[in-house]
């Protein structure tokens, strides 16, 4: 009987230790294909592949387009671009960002549940905000396996606290127990497949070419008030169980809590826009007040010291607004460590 024989690892801040740490124990003959999802910087070269293959016994290789999927090796997303399981091989995905990233793990283990099914292990691991939760959630409706590791045992709580909240895990585990548990896994035979919406199918297409359509979209999701903090496109809602995700039609994806942050960013451009351009306008209204002062225009010279001074009131109000916004998101960030610990 067939086994799992997919394990699909996502992972972000911390991860890089928390990967060579399960390199360095998984058994060398794992009859399961190893795949990496890391947040990686764009335009960077990484070693991680080095990295990994001497911290234990399993290859590590960068996945290149078109590799075929071999167990006891671990592949690698490259640096901007998703990585696709597709059918016995990989594939690369040129796709919009998600979740502010590329690559991102919810492309990589959609693929794996549209793809493998049953015969997939989806695995989240320490990291910051919520990529990898939609993901889960769609490995587990397709009959595969999930694995979320124990926040409090996690660098960054964040990310594996979100996956636990909306994907509920099959397992939650310390990283020192990961190696036994995700070999034990990889050893089970398969479970029941179950079938996944087209949604899902269509959204996997998206990440690999970086085609979407307005129409295919409102087949799956309706539409929000909100526009794409990336393109400032339409965006669709799409409900999974408890999870609500946001696409627009060009393709860049978000869960709402991403979503969330990426609104306050721009909002903060946009107020810090709004404070440029009002001290500019100050300033001007103060050199035509000091012209028409030394002019001798006394009533220009009120006039414009009246606007110097609303101009300057209305730069304070902005300049509240965002410090105000700065102590909500400390205030924010320091709940959630309080509730991660």
């Amino acid at each position: 009987m067939a086994n799992r024989d997919i394990l699909a690892i996502g992972t972000s801040a911390g991860g890089v230790e928390a990967l060579v740490f399960l390199a360095a124990r998984l058994e060398r003959n794992l009859p399961a294909s190893v795949l990496l999802t890391i947040h990686l910087p764009q335009h960077s070269t990484s070693s991680l592949d080095g990295v990994l293959t001497r911290a234990g016994p399993l290859p590590a290789t960068f996945a290149q387009d078109g590799d075929s999927l071999r167990k006891s090796h671990i592949y690698i997303a490259p640096p901007d671009r998703h990585l696709i399981v597709d059918g016995d091989h990989i594939s690369l995905g040129e796709g919009p960002r998600e979740n502010s990233a590329r690559p991102a793990i919810d492309p990589m283990l959609r693929s794996a549940a549209v793809c493998c099914g049953s015969r997939t292990v989806g695995v989240v691991l320490t990291g910051t905000l919520g990529d990898g939760a939609a993901g889960l959630w769609t490995v587990h409706q397709s009959g595969g396996i999930t694995v979320v590791q124990d926040p409090k045992d996690a660098a960054f709580a964040e990310m594996p606290m979100t996956a636990l909240d909306r994907a509920k895990p099959d397992h939650v585990a310390r990283l020192k127990d990961m190696p036994a548990l995700l070999t034990s896994l990889a050893h089970e035979p398969i479970g029941q497949a179950k079938a996944l919406p087209r949604s899902i199918q269509y959204e996997v297409q998206i990440a690999r070419s970086g085609r979407s359509d307005m129409d295919q979209m409102d087949k799956f999701g309706h539409r929000s008030v909100l526009t794409c903090p990336d393109c400032g496109g339409v965006m669709w809602e799409i409900d999974e169980g408890d999870l609500s995700r946001f696409r627009c039609h060009v393709g860049h994806a978000y869960t709402a809590e991403v979503m969330s942050l990426a609104l306050d960013e721009n909002l903060r451009r946009a107020l810090a826009s709004a404070v440029r351009a009002l001290e500019e306008r100050t300033a001007l209204a103060r050199k035509l007040y000091h012209q028409a002062k030394n002019s001798g225009h006394r009533l220009l010279a009120e006039t414009w010291a009246e606007k110097t001074r609303e101009f300057e009131r209305e730069t304070d109000i902005v300049r509240t607004s965002t410090r105000r916004m700065d102590r909500l998101a400390a205030k924010a960030d320091t709940a959630k460590q309080s509730a991660a610990e």
